[in-house]
């Protein structure tokens, strides 16, 4: 005769809200991790953690540009306005180049024309490790942006010059 006895419940819903829960906390960890590289809408750079881009990060200003600043907690990144001016310490420096260069304030900044569009402007400071790249995305002033950012560049030690000085 067939058994008649039922299977526990017991353990089978005890397995089953262990997996809801687990599937719960990890969408949240992901929500929240994706919700702070989103809210930069960039990844920090291969140096971001070097104690000057910690600095650079610290002590950018709180309106640049004509923008505000947003808070992000990614290392070597500041924001303003709606990503209109994005600042990323850390990146690699550019070697000798074709590119335009230009010096603000004591600070020799490189357009970099292969990521630069019409609407959008890529700069890279030039001779000074680690690099900063500030990319300027539509609004902002972009004049008064550099000399407030090469205030804060400033301090790293310049090994090199794209502009000529004499």
């Amino acid at each position: 005769m067939p058994s008649t006895r039922r299977p526990r419940l017991a353990p089978v819903l005890a397995l089953t809200g262990c997996a809801l829960v687990a599937g719960a906390a990890a969408t949240g960890y992901a929500l929240v991790h994706a919700d702070a590289d989103a809210d930069a809408g960039v990844r920090p750079a291969a140096s971001a953690d070097a104690p000057h881009c910690r600095r650079i990060a610290d002590t950018a200003p709180a309106s640049l540009g004509g923008l505000s600043r947003r808070d992000s907690d990614l290392p070597g990144i500041a924001v303003w306005g709606d990503r209109a001016i994005v600042l990323r310490c850390g990146v690699t420096p550019p070697g000798p180049t074709g590119d335009p260069c230009f010096a603000v304030d004591g600070v020799d900044w490189v357009i970099d024309t292969a990521q630069s569009t019409h609407g959008r402007k890529v700069i890279v400071t030039y001779g000074r490790v680690p690099a900063t790249q500030v990319v300027f995305d539509g609004g902002g002033k972009t004049d008064a942006a550099l000399v407030d950012l090469s205030r804060v560049v400033a301090p790293v030690r310049q090994t090199s010059s794209c502009v000529a000085t004499g």
